[in-house]
């Protein structure tokens, strides 16, 4: 049974693998999503829309207020669901050549959730453990230190968090 570990952020994943209990992480490969490692002002073009609007009462004052739109859909969270979709393709694709059979995935909160969205149900079939830590520019020593010990036994077939 080959475990493959995922250690991932918005911006860089790690792969590992684990061939057995108290074996060496082996890695895998890197990818990485580049565009993410830039400013939001080099993604877009310009700034947010403004939209302007009277205030209540305003209008005896004669003040105009100016609301700014667009902020709930940055160019970072858009690379970033772009990221998990493509480690979601790419984790099913492995699952598929029988890469593996077990997989942890190591990821921030928000990642982990967003990770989550993008996986094909075979691979979530495939996951046993889940921790929410931003682990990806650790050593391999500090990754392995976070996997749950019942990772390693055989047919362990829970869903862990940690």
């Amino acid at each position: 049974m080959t475990l493959r570990i995922l250690v991932a952020d918005q911006s860089d994943a790690r792969i590992y693998e684990l061939a057995a209990r108290g074996a060496p992480l082996n890695f895998v490969r890197e990818l990485q999503n580049q565009q993410a490692h830039l400013h939001e002002r080099d993604l877009v073009s310009d700034r947010p829309g403004r939209r302007y609007a009277n205030a209540p009462g305003a209008k005896r004052r004669g003040a105009v207020v100016h609301h700014a739109t667009g902020g709930e859909r940055t160019a970072h969270k858009h690379l970033a669901e772009h990221f998990a979709r493509e480690l979601g393709e790419e984790l099913e694709k492995e699952r598929a050549a029988g890469a593996y059979d077990r997989l942890v995935i190591m990821a921030a909160p928000a990642f982990l959730g967003l990770l989550r969205s993008k996986i094909s149900k075979a691979v979530h079939a495939c996951v046993v453990a889940e921790v929410h830590h931003d682990l990806v520019h650790q050593s391999e020593a500090v990754v392995r230190e976070h996997l749950p010990k019942e990772v390693g036994e055989a047919g362990s077939g829970r869903v862990l968090s940690r």
